[in-house]
């Protein structure tokens, strides 16, 4: 059989390692896979969407191929953020007759078999996973509508990742790449220093976005 594992975070400051051990412990003593024969499928990217990973698309084409029999990733998170992308993986896999192994979630999907509890918790996880964006892009909207009636925002710079045009706080270009990171700091798997480089700020910035702004960033 041959095993893959996919990971994935979304900028490249942040680390691999943990998925990395969670994936390769599950197919070594869960699937009876030698680690030297495992293949490794790496993605430092957004989760919004699967067009712009290049792992991804390398690991769907090796399973077109038929070159893969199980997939191990470490949480449904990791293999996408909306119910549309994770169907579309899981109906590719299947079709092409690969296993899917979510660790942390103990779920699989084999092509041969059709358990309703695994399929229902399956979808379910994808619906709590794109529920949880919407309800932060909804608190997002809402904190820039009460920033934008404070006094702070007449009269100070806008906040990173945001720009002022035509009397109104809009999403900068690189507001994406900002909640991302201000994402992982508050999560603490980003230390303020590394935040600060990836966003070419300052500390006191990052602190200030994530201890005074949350709301800007749905945090």
């Amino acid at each position: 059989m041959s095993t893959a594992c996919y990971v994935r975070v979304s900028t490249a400051k942040q680390n691999l390692d943990r998925q990395l051990t969670s994936t390769k412990e599950y197919a070594e003593q869960r699937l009876g896979a030698d680690l030297g024969d495992l293949d490794i499928y790496r993605d430092k990217a957004t989760g919004t969407s699967t067009a712009a990973r290049e792992d991804y698309q390398r690991l769907m084409d090796d399973v077109e191929a038929g070159e893969v029999d199980e997939v191990v990733a470490h949480e449904v998170t990791r293999v996408a953020r909306s119910i549309s992308d994770l169907e579309r993986t899981a109906d590719r896999l299947r079709d092409h007759g690969v296993e899917l192994h979510i660790v942390s979630e103990g779920l699989v999907m084999r092509p041969d078999e059709e358990d309703p509890y695994q399929r229902a918790l399956f979808q379910l996880l994808g619906v709590f996973g794109e529920l949880e964006a919407r309800i932060k892009r909804q608190n997002i909207r809402e904190g820039i509508q009460a920033r934008q009636e404070s006094d702070e925002y007449r009269h100070g710079p806008a906040p990173i990742g945001f720009a002022k045009r035509d009397g109104a706080l809009v999403e900068d270009d690189n507001y994406q790449r900002v909640v991302t990171v201000l994402d992982q700091v508050a999560r603490g798997d980003m230390s303020k220093r590394q935040a600060a480089q990836e966003l070419d700020s300052s500390r006191r910035t990052v602190r200030r976005a994530v201890n005074e702004r949350a709301e800007l960033y749905g945090l």
